[in-house]
């Protein structure tokens, strides 16, 4: 296969397709999104065994656990696949909302209308609901989208990708609407990346290096995080049982994620109260612990953590411990090592909570919750395209109005300037 031939061509329908996109009608969205929620249940044989040769290959190729996790599709993912669809196809279209209109002194009025970015290339490794996830909001706002995915995951993907377009042909949309890139050639994310012609925005998800790789490559604007290094931060006036529950479920509900707490920070005064019976469920989940010299002498067969485990995502059942004076150090803590990611402050006390609030400079900022919300389909907003860690339009889980921009709009009545 010729890639960059392959690649323009896709470009190109892509292009078109995006047109037909943002003329498109809510009714007429909603209507694939649904037909693609049908056609995912009827083919449930056909995608649980296509995963099942992607997780084949996955372990003859030597996957990590966390990678083959992310990989496989079971009956309860494919349901939030389906459900996702639904709770899309139910959010209102930003697409043509019209805010700020306001008027001039020369008579006109000046507003903003909210449109579609227009064609948005997603680059994602393992994860092959991300498929669905980024196609079902694409069309909801309007857009074309170009997948191109794991090549661990070519055979879900292809799989997924026959249901997406039959629910836009049943729509009577085009199919070139969604295409999900047929070659595992790497070269096709090179040549994704570098179609200003064709393609408006990049979103990459996958590992640091990947991410890395396309921010310093593209020739589009692209929506990144590069890592997930999250923290949860146990108050001095922290109810225990709170702090014991989100400190656990932040860590062990699932290793291979994003928005997992890689860092755990105790204030000095109630360390000794809650540290011993949080190793010892830390220890039954199978979590190795890295502590700093402070946190040593209560939780003794912790291995001393070094500087580089503070900075480290480890998407594994790893977890760095610090003991820190209160409040003013661990947000210094934070604000030095975060990812600007996911943080979570436990505490009763009002003031330190605002404190956090406004004074942790991260995407998504927490009270008394797990960093395991963070995350689209909790946020409510159906499912995400992404996190976004830079201070861009979108930031944080990407849903529908991160898929869209704004242009001026005036309403005149004649009026010419003096």
């Amino acid at each position: 296969m010729d890639v960059k031939q392959y690649m323009t061509t896709v470009g190109q329908s892509a292009r078109q397709a995006s047109r037909a996109m943002a003329a498109a009608k809510t009714g007429t969205k909603n209507n694939a999104l649904i037909a693609t929620a049908d056609a995912i249940e009827r083919a449930r044989g056909k995608l649980l065994a296509a995963n099942q040769q992607d997780m084949e290959g996955g372990r003859s190729n030597g996957l990590d656990a966390a990678l083959l996790d992310r990989l496989e599709l079971t009956e309860a993912r494919i349901d939030d696949m389906v459900e996702g669809l639904h709770q899309v196809a139910a959010l209102a279209d930003p697409v043509g909302e019209i805010t700020d209109l306001k008027y001039r002194p020369s008579g006109i009025q000046v507003g903003n209308m909210r449109v579609p970015l227009g064609v948005i290339g997603i680059i994602y490794e393992s994860r092959p609901n991300v498929t669905v996830e980024a196609a079902s909001l694409c069309i909801k706002a309007g857009n074309a989208t170009i997948l191109r995915g794991g090549s661990e995951a070519i055979h879900s993907n292809q799989a997924i990708a026959a249901c997406i377009i039959e629910g836009l042909a049943a729509a009577g949309l085009p199919k070139n609407a969604v295409q999900v890139v047929e070659t595992t050639d790497r070269a096709a994310v090179g040549e994704l990346i570098t179609m200003p012609d064709f393609v408006d925005v990049v979103v990459p998800r996958g590992g640091k290096g990947l991410i890395e790789r396309i921010s310093r490559d593209a020739t589009v604007a692209v929506i990144k995080h590069l890592d997930g290094i999250c923290h949860v931060y146990i108050d001095d006036h922290a109810d225990l049982e709170k702090a014991f529950n989100v400190a656990i479920n932040s860590k062990t509900q699932r290793y291979g994620t994003c928005n997992t707490m890689e860092t755990l920070l105790v204030a000095e005064r109630i360390a000794a109260d809650i540290l011993p019976r949080l190793a010892a469920a830390y220890r039954q989940a199978g979590v190795e612990l890295r502590v700093c010299e402070r946190i040593k002498a209560i939780i003794s067969d912790g291995k001393l953590a070094t500087e580089e485990d503070w900075k480290t995502e480890y998407l594994a059942p790893i977890l760095s411990i610090k003991m820190v004076d209160g409040l003013e150090q661990a947000m210094d803590h934070i604000n030095h090592y975060s990812s600007q990611h996911t943080d979570t402050i436990v505490t009763e006390n009002y003031t330190n909570g605002r404190r956090f609030l406004r004074e942790v400079d991260s995407s998504s900022v927490m009270i008394n919750a797990s960093t395991r919300f963070a995350d689209g389909f909790e946020y409510g907003l159906g499912a995400e395209i992404g996190i976004s860690t830079d201070k861009i339009h979108a930031r944080g889980p990407v849903g529908l109005e991160g898929l869209t921009s704004q242009k001026y709009i005036v309403l005149g009545d004649g009026e010419i300037r003096e």
